[in-house]
């Protein structure tokens, strides 16, 4: 067995470890109590190692409470079906982990390298979070920013849109022999697998549709490269370009699957997606923001 075991393999054996505790009486009273560590999560407290559950229970692990909000907690992550089967496979899945954790600070895993690095990295890690959370103050986007920048994409359509395929290879004497092959009938997509470095290689070269205004201005391109834009809207319908069209050290091949008159889509389709992107951009400046001011204040040195 490998020594480190990944998440996947510890939910299998968690669960694998769950169904012999469902099958089993693990909280006896005659089993002796460990006392857990004053750094365990304060969902799983020790208590008194007999007696009652607490309405708030559903086990004890030894002195270490089992709690309903746990349940519920991984039952949202997990995003499954409330049954009571479910419940009852999540509770002793928690079951298990308990003595897991358990049986390894008894032999004082909790003061390995390894651990202790992974905890102050968690510990980091949220406490970094938390900062960001508190520090990280997007400006608010509101209804006539997303009708702006609505309008700003409808002005960059043109009054045709295309769904071509593409190939970028990094040297021409691919590109020429990729050209060649397709001029002999071989199928676009597999060749795009088979030697595309450009976007959508995985799907044969297959592209969105797009449009621009034409004749295509510089930056008006819809993020496409402007060589291959003004390459693609002089093709026909299923027109291939007739040579590698160049852009910086890489060389494109281009097909005119389909085309047809601009498909302007409604505002109230695109509201949602297009809060979401400027809400993301908000974000990103926001952060940007923080970092330049905590720049400002410190002394770091690179090479």
């Amino acid at each position: 067995m490998k020594r480190h075991l990944n998440h996947i393999t510890f939910t299998r054996l968690t669960a694998t470890l769950a169904l012999a505790v469902g099958l089993s009486a693990i909280a006896a009273p005659s089993m002796a109590a460990n006392k857990p560590s004053s750094s365990h999560a304060k969902a799983a407290a020790p208590v008194a190692a007999s007696g009652p559950l607490p309405a708030n229970a559903v086990a004890r692990v030894n002195n270490v409470f089992i709690t309903q909000e746990q349940v519920d907690a991984m039952l949202k992550a997990t995003n499954t079906p409330d049954t009571p089967q479910t419940r009852t496979a999540i509770k002793n899945q928690l079951i298990a982990r308990e003595l897991f954790r358990q049986a390894a600070e008894k032999q004082h895993y909790d003061t390995r390298a390894q651990v202790i690095e992974a905890v102050e990295q968690a510990r980091s890690l949220a406490m970094t979070q938390a900062y960001l959370r508190d520090q990280v103050r997007p400006t608010p986007v509101t209804d006539a920013d997303v009708k702006a920048r609505y309008d700003a994409i409808v002005a960059t359509l043109g009054d045709k849109e295309y769904k071509p395929s593409v190939i970028a290879v990094k040297d021409e004497a691919t590109a020429k022999d990729v050209l060649a092959q397709l001029k002999k009938g071989t199928d676009f997509a597999q060749l795009a697998k088979q030697y595309s470095q450009g976007p959508a290689a995985a799907q044969g070269g297959a592209m969105n549709w797009v449009s621009f205004k034409t004749p295509i201005q510089p930056g008006a391109t819809q993020g496409w490269p402007q060589p291959v834009a003004e390459a693609m809207v002089k093709l026909p319908q299923g027109g291939l370009t007739t040579a590698p069209v160049q852009v910086g050290d890489a060389f494109w091949i281009v097909k005119m699957d389909q085309e047809r008159v601009t498909q302007v889509p409604d505002f109230d389709t695109t509201r949602a997606a297009l809060r979401q992107q400027l809400e993301q951009v908000a974000l990103q400046k926001a952060t940007a923001q923080v970092v330049v001011d905590l720049m400002k204040n410190a002394s770091i040195q690179q090479q």
